[in-house]
């Protein structure tokens, strides 16, 4: 079926024709575009659908580059704390969603930020077990880099003072070398593998709703990483093809899969382009650090308000090699969080080290550069994957971590394009 938008004001960021009054679509595609009279007079006969915009406005769908929509998902199954304002609004969210759990049952949340608290202050984790006192509790930072916990969540994670924490994991200590309640970045992984998982049906509506919620932004194309939230690669691709390609909910869908999955992919004889024009196997994602919330991102020189912390690498640099090897060995491209200067130091020195693919490699988010490292991104097989809502998010706060010197090149989105890098954007949904 043939159909002329027509009586429409088209910006179709084309340089050869940036605006138009009419396009037409066919087989799902945009085949022609031009002024209202020239599209009728070569495209319209009695089989041609006319739709008349009446003088709306249209641009080209817009694409997340990175995004994950099964967080999104998780958020209308569990407690959303993304909009609290203070450590006491915080605590009477977990006593108002606690109520509606039966005893023993896990309190699952997401979203808090101390940086929008006026003290700046976090639960304690005696705060968390008065609120909590029958529910083991779970509450990951919104950057998903830092969580917390409550006493019930340690002991059903068997916790004990020489429990050994996964590499790259920090499990926070009082003076006394009691837990606080915080955990740092693989640390939560004592915890989450004893959460238990929703039913798939549960996935599946959340799953749903959430693709509705991305598709009512305006956006028609999404990146998202999903696989550690969804329950792995099987799960998550028979999720999103009973969503995408049969019920044709309409949202194209890149998967980015973590490299824990790369011998799934193998398995299943699964790469990068595998899928249809609506659902995509697309690049390994890959940590190679934190984030600033809690100075877990890399840096090259200390915190500006910490002098002694330089943040965390996830791999060391034989690790992550062998990651970068691994994804090569199936011709697939990398997909490498990198908000630190260093991060991003250590996946170009690794990334250097090995062919080019088919497809792209992207560092997400780069948050943190220098002059040295730009020019080294300035590559045909590169992107620069940014995240422009991250400068409102994270500023003026993130100023006290960097210094002012070292901000100068800090979410330097402008420098970047001029260097002649491919910038992609994103969001990173639900993180902001």
């Amino acid at each position: 079926m043939r159909t002329i938008f027509t009586n429409g004001q088209f910006y179709t960021f084309d340089e050869t024709i940036p605006r138009a009054g009419a396009v037409v679509v066919e087989g799902g595609k945009f085949i022609a575009v031009g002024s209202i009279d020239e599209m009728a007079a070569r495209w319209k006969d009695e089989n041609t659908k006319v739709i008349d915009l009446e003088g709306k406005t249209v641009t080209p769908g817009l694409t997340d580059s990175h995004l994950h929509v099964g967080g999104i998902a998780s958020q209308f199954l569990n407690l959303d704390v993304t909009d609290v304002t203070s450590k006491e609004e915080m605590l009477t969210e977990i006593v108002n969603w606690r109520k509606k759990l039966q005893p023993g049952e896990w309190l699952v949340g997401r979203g808090w930020d101390e940086n929008n608290f006026p003290d700046r202050a976090i639960p304690t984790i005696e705060e968390l077990d008065e609120v909590a006192p029958n529910n083991p509790l779970y509450i990951p930072r919104i950057c998903g880099h830092a969580s917390l916990v409550n006493s019930l969540a340690l002991e059903k994670s068997n916790y004990h003072k020489d429990i050994e924490v996964p590499e790259g994991g920090t499990i926070v200590l009082d003076e006394a070398g009691e837990p606080t309640g915080l955990l740092l970045e693989q640390a939560s992984k004592l915890i989450t593998k004893h959460i238990p998982e929703p039913t798939y049906e549960e996935w599946k509506d959340a799953l749903r709703k959430a693709i509705y919620f991305v598709i009512q932004k305006g956006i028609t194309s999404v990146h998202t990483n999903d696989p550690r939230i969804l329950g792995g690669l099987e799960q998550t691709w028979k999720l999103f093809d009973e969503l995408i390609n049969e019920e044709q909910l309409g949202l194209r869908c890149n998967l980015l899969i973590d490299h824990e999955f790369l011998q799934d992919l193998e398995t299943k004889g699964m790469f990068t382009g595998y899928g249809n024009d609506f659902l995509q196997i697309g690049a390994v994602k890959i940590f190679a650090d934190g984030a600033f919330g809690r100075r877990t991102a890399l840096l090259s020189e200390p915190y500006a308000d910490a002098p002694n912390e330089y943040g965390d690498a996830m791999y060391t640099q034989d690790e992550l090699r062998d990651i970068v090897q691994k994804a090569r060995q199936l011709n697939m491209p990398v997909a490498v969080h990198t908000i630190g200067d260093q991060a991003l130091e250590n996946m170009l020195n690794v990334l250097d080290e090995f062919p080019e693919v088919f497809y792209r490699d992207r560092l997400i988010h780069i948050q943190v550069v220098r002059e040295d490292l730009i020019e080294r991104l300035a590559s045909k097989n590169r992107i620069a994957d940014i995240q422009p809502r991250f400068l409102a998010g994270d500023f003026p706060w993130v100023l006290e971590r960097l210094g002012e010197e070292r901000a100068k090149l800090s979410y330097a989105w402008k420098t970047l394009i001029e260097a002649g890098i491919t910038c992609a954007g994103g969001s990173d949904c639900p993180v902001e």
